[in-house]
């Protein structure tokens, strides 16, 4: 064999080495079938999509996706605490598999890493006592509601709701909360995390979610290059929307069921 030759077989030979490694590198679907075990990264300090019990244990809705995704794959469920600045990097450093987070899409997150189908909802909504008969917007003459300053709960909820509704604006999304606990308004109008976390401290309130302001779903976010497990992820999702548990894990967790979620591509 020639200098020349030899050179070309053992560049074609090292192109084809690399070349199986990266494949196989970005394969992370064929590493959790073979590990039997997927990292997953989730809330543990959002209620009520992820948070500690007064077991010490994760629960939530982000908690049970994750535990539904593991099951789904065959595979014992690794979860990773994350917050909302560290879990998109965990993804792209490949510390998690996968991250189920109140994770929502927009064009600047799209350019880093992958979506599945939607898997539940984030919405903002009007809150108040289980007692207290409020089924549609109409319903909200004459009651009091607890707003932050300048937030988009209130601006929405002028747009739909009767002229006689009386906004008690507050500093923030924790001063209006107080108020509503304190018992200074009749309803409060804040997102659903805000919401869980004020149920879940303050139980003798007896309050509940009344009516939808608007909505904004949580998809699965995988890492660029990962179809197969984005694929696998989706399946998974579409068969729990289809048998009624998306709607049951989100009536559970969030007061309403999950609904009509939009389908990635």
């Amino acid at each position: 064999m020639t200098p020349t030759r030899r050179h070309l077989t053992l560049a074609l030979a090292a192109a084809a080495l690399l070349g199986g490694t990266a494949v196989h590198a970005q394969n992370v679907l064929e590493k959790i079938q073979q590990t039997k075990t997927i990292k997953i990264a989730v809330p543990t300090d959002y209620p009520p999509y992820g948070f500690v019990g007064l077991d010490l244990k994760p629960q939530g809705l982000d908690v049970a996706m994750a535990e539904l995704i593991a099951k789904g794959m065959g595979a014992k469920l690794q979860m990773v605490p994350v917050t909302s600045a560290n879990r998109i990097p965990y993804l792209q450093t490949k510390q998690v598999d996968l991250v189920i987070s109140t994770l929502g899409k927009n064009p600047e997150r799209l350019k880093v890493i992958d979506f599945t189908h939607a898997y539940a909802p984030f919405f903002q909504g009007v809150y108040a006592p289980k007692d207290m008969q409020v089924k549609s917007f109409d319903d909200l003459a004459g009651k009091t509601i607890a707003v932050a300053k300048g937030a988009m709960e209130e601006q929405e909820l002028a747009k739909v709701g009767p002229a006689s509704m009386q906004f008690k604006r507050y500093e923030d999304q924790a001063a209006s909360t107080a108020a509503f606990v304190a018992g200074q308004t009749q309803v409060i109008a804040t997102s659903v995390s805000n919401a869980g976390l004020m149920m879940q401290k303050n139980p003798q309130l007896n309050a509940e979610y009344k009516l939808l302001i608007k909505d904004s779903p949580n998809f699965v976010g995988v890492a660029k290059g990962e179809d197969a497990l984005r694929a696998k992820v989706n399946e998974i999702i579409l068969a729990a929307k289809k048998d009624g548990t998306l709607d049951a894990m989100s009536k559970k967790w969030l007061g309403r069921p999950a609904g009509d979620l939009p389908l990635t591509e």
